[in-house]
């Protein structure tokens, strides 16, 4: 047998791999037609009561959905006290996700009436379902025929239906494509009513917690007659002082207007202030990013300075408060003769500028003689008066005097100047001198 397979090697392995194909072609088939292998989970089962369970065909792919996603397939059909029992077998995944205020809706895909089951699992506030629960006839429906519909109306309604449905076929009649292009048009208005119906769901919820709260409510105020008797009697006492102030209120609605204005203007220079403002928050945000590096550099000398403060710095602002106290007549009366001080020393300073004031006091080559100041000359009068008064007797300091002349020139000096004549008169009778008589 091994020579005959090797011989016939390519063979053998063709049949293999079309075998492995057919087995890969035929699982694939299978999975999709809703087969459980052995190897997958034990399905969650639940069932569902309904009034009727027409075109319900288990084992035709009809589905169990949740918000439009498959969870599971329905599987069994059977009658029980005159009611429909649809078994719904959910994967195993999706057994936590059923509550027991779940509702399903018995709805067809398409006008054949392949149905499927669309299954709201409910909140959070009910318990989950155990397998093999079932939910009751009140949280479920049925599809409704359109004959059903049609029983429900009268004779003259459906006369008058019909009318309309021959209408309608006699109008259409040869006009589908524009038919066809009308439905085109409506499409984005069935889009945007599928948003909101979308919306108007997700707000079921919130109206429903809604109607809670006002029942409780409402239960509330059934029992606070008393209270709500005093506050109206105290809304009729605001609103009667509310009345009582027309006059102020028409004022005040008088005075809105300027009052307005008055804050447009402010608020245009509030403006422009922030105009201002900005820059210069700009240019100090550096000085406060710094600020920080500061405060850490300056913590040191803090640290160190708090005890001088506090044993030596502010003891001595205690023992100098009496002294500063006694200070303050003294200083009024300072701060009252201080203009004359002032006026005082004004005048002092323009006399020392001028007693300094030397124009040409340094030396100038291409003058012979130099304009000292005051200051040098009052120097000199004291080296002259230091040499003039050196001398003394016991009478006091003698200043020595040296008169040089002839005998004519001192006569004719006497005669012109009278009161030099006392000096000279005695040099002039002198034998030894002059020998004048």
């Amino acid at each position: 047998m091994r020579r005959a397979i090797r011989k016939y090697a390519r063979d053998f392995a063709a049949i293999i791999a079309l075998a492995l194909i057919a087995a890969g072609v035929g699982g694939y088939i299978l999975a999709n037609q809703r087969l459980r292998f052995p190897w997958e989970g034990t399905p969650f089962v639940l069932k569902a009561q309904m009034a009727t369970a027409q075109a319900v065909t288990p084992g035709q792919g009809q589905t169990v959905r949740v918000s439009g996603v498959r969870v599971g397939d329905i599987t069994g059909v059977d009658l029980k006290d005159g009611r429909a029992i649809v078994t719904m077998d959910l994967d195993p995944e999706y057994k936590g996700l059923v509550h027991t205020d779940a509702t399903a809706l018995l709805r067809p895909k398409t006008g054949l009436k392949d149905m499927f089951i669309e299954l709201d699992p409910g909140t959070d506030r009910a318990p989950l379902a155990k397998a093999g629960w079932t939910l009751p006839v009140s949280n479920t429906l049925p599809d409704v025929n359109p004959d059903e519909i049609l029983a429900s109306l009268d004779a003259d309604t459906r006369d008058y239906v019909r009318l309309l449905v021959q209408g309608a076929g006699q109008g259409l009649k040869g006009r589908g494509a524009d038919l066809r292009e009308v439905f085109r048009r409506f499409e984005p208005t069935h889009r945007d009513l599928a948003r909101v119906n979308s919306e108007v769901a997700k707000r079921h919820r919130n109206l429903s917690h809604l109607i809670h709260a006002l029942n409780q409510l409402n239960g509330e105020l059934a029992g606070k007659g008393n209270e709500l008797a005093q506050l109206v009697d105290s809304s009729s006492s605001v609103f009667r002082a509310f009345a009582s102030e027309e006059a102020n209120v028409s004022q005040s609605v008088a005075n809105l207007p300027g009052a307005l204005h008055q804050t447009t203007q402010t608020l245009g220079k509030v403006q422009q202030f922030a105009k201002v403002l900005a820059p210069a928050a700009d240019h100090l945000r550096p000085a406060f990013t710094a600020l920080d590096r500061a405060n850490a550099s300056v913590a040191p000398f803090a640290r160190e300075a708090t005890p001088i403060v506090r044993q030596s710095i502010r003891p001595f602002v205690r023992d100098a408060r009496p002294v500063v106290r006694a200070l303050q007549p003294a200083s009024q009366n300072l701060a009252a003769s201080t203009p004359d001080l002032t006026t005082s020393f004004t005048v002092l300073n323009h006399l020392f500028n001028m007693v300094g004031y030397n124009q040409n006091g340094r030396e100038d080559p291409s003058k012979p003689t130099r304009d000292e100041g005051y200051l040098f000359w009052i120097a000199w009068l004291q080296h002259n008066a230091a040499a003039l008064f050196s001398s003394s007797d016991a009478n006091g300091p003698l200043r020595p005097v040296t008169v040089g002349g002839t005998c004519n020139t001192l006569k004719q000096t006497a005669d012109a100047n009278p009161p030099l004549n006392l000096l000279i008169q005695p040099v002039l009778l002198d034998p030894t001198l002059c020998g004048v008589g």
